[in-house]
């Protein structure tokens, strides 16, 4: 494998951290993330193609002329996480699931909690929607970009209808 190349792409809600082998995006945080790939030997961007491309989508995407991410992927994880981070891509947008039923559609109807931590462990967000989930009864739940940030982009989507970012600084 190639050398993994990595770029920021500032946004409505902060910095982006973006990152891409030669196969595809590995890398998609926000600037204040808990967990994340090994990023040893990672090496600023040169022109990476994946990284361009992801830029352009990007911008479409928060200037609500994307809904669909046509980018190739080069995730790394467990057998289940990476289960779960597919069937996270299939969510629509505007839409929202729950756990539970992610935990379903991956054959293991008992598994929310595990779905939840797959779930905390994407490390391409917003192309991989984890976002789009909700705990079983509607309320929103843990986020690795934060809380309001996971309510900008669900209403940014039109998944929820009210805003109530008050006391929050650093969103545009």
């Amino acid at each position: 494998m190639g050398a993994v190349r990595f770029t920021f792409i500032e946004s409505p809600i902060g910095d982006l951290y973006v990152a891409a082998s030669d196969q595809g995006l590995t890398c998609l945080l926000f600037d204040q993330f808990a967990h994340g790939p090994d990023r040893a030997g990672w090496e600023p961007d040169n022109g990476s193609e994946i990284l361009a491309e992801a830029r352009r989508q990007l911008a479409e995407y928060f200037d609500h002329q994307r809904t669909t991410f046509d980018l190739p992927l080069d995730l790394r994880g467990t057998p289940f996480q990476l289960q779960v981070w597919k069937e996270l891509t299939r969510i629509p947008y505007g839409a929202t699931t729950s756990y539970g039923e992610i935990a379903k559609q991956v054959g293991n109807p008992t598994g929310s909690r595990a779905v939840g931590a797959a779930n905390g462990r994407n490390p391409v967000a917003i192309v991989v929607p984890c976002h789009r989930v909700i705990g079983a009864k509607g309320d929103l739940t843990g986020f690795g970009g934060g809380m309001a940030r996971k309510e900008w982009l669900l209403k940014h989507e039109g998944a929820i209808l009210t805003l109530s970012l008050a006391g929050v600084s650093g969103l545009r």
